[in-house]
């Protein structure tokens, strides 16, 4: 009689115990497809939120097809170059008696830029006198206008450091710009290099900034 209930009770504990793995299994199994349904929602929250940076960014940016770009041509000599980062729209090596100069096109987008003056002391802050002191007291400045478009066009020449390219002086180096006031922004154009083929450029790079037009007038 005592074996029986004995094993009755180990019955009810077997019973009992697997009662308990089912039931901790079943908890467990829940806690992971909860995880697992919050870990999809986070991942679709981040999608929206990357969607609506999108759309925001459009709406910043309404032209985005191309339409108030600028256009030019250039000079038959120059040689077209692949842009060496985002921030240049073109850029070009441009042949000389002195050495190669380089012709760089900026655009920074709608409304992005700065305005041409503060452009053009910050490029000749790059040159420096024989003293060593900067050449912006010697930058040279006039405006004109271009199909429609205002231009400022800038001149200097000294020691030539650019420290976003290189940290090594250029002596005997000069500068051409000319600052296209866009349909949405400015356009900078920067021709800088050796001082002889900058002057023996001067007349391509003064055709190529008149044949400047937007896109949409073409």
């Amino acid at each position: 009689m005592g074996t029986r209930k004995n094993a009755g009770r180990r019955a009810v504990r077997r019973i009992t115990g697997v009662a308990m793995t089912a039931a901790l299994a079943a908890a467990l199994g829940c806690g992971g497809a909860e995880q697992t349904q919050n870990q999809s929602t986070d991942r679709q929250s981040q999608t929206d939120a990357a969607s609506q940076a999108a759309g925001d960014a459009a709406m910043r940016n309404p032209h985005t097809d191309g339409s108030m770009e600028l256009q030019w041509t250039a000079a038959s000599s120059w040689i077209s170059e692949q842009p060496s980062s985002g921030m240049r729209k073109a850029q070009y090596r441009v042949p000389g008696p002195g050495g190669d100069a380089e012709l760089v096109v900026f655009y920074f987008g709608p409304g992005q830029g700065g305005d041409a003056m503060s452009n053009a002391t910050r490029w000749a802050n790059q040159f420096a006198k024989e003293d060593g002191s900067p050449a912006v007291d010697q930058m040279k400045t006039r405006d004109a206008e271009v199909n429609g478009m205002p231009v400022t066009f800038v001149e200097v020449a000294g020691t030539y450091t650019n420290t976003m390219v290189s940290p090594e002086p250029h002596p005997g180096y000069a500068l051409l710009g000319a600052i296209v006031k866009g349909p949405d922004a400015n356009w900078f154009f920067k021709l800088t290099g050796p001082s002889d083929t900058i002057e023996s450029a001067r007349a391509d790079f003064e055709q190529v900034i008149e044949s400047v037009h937007s896109r949409s007038a073409s």
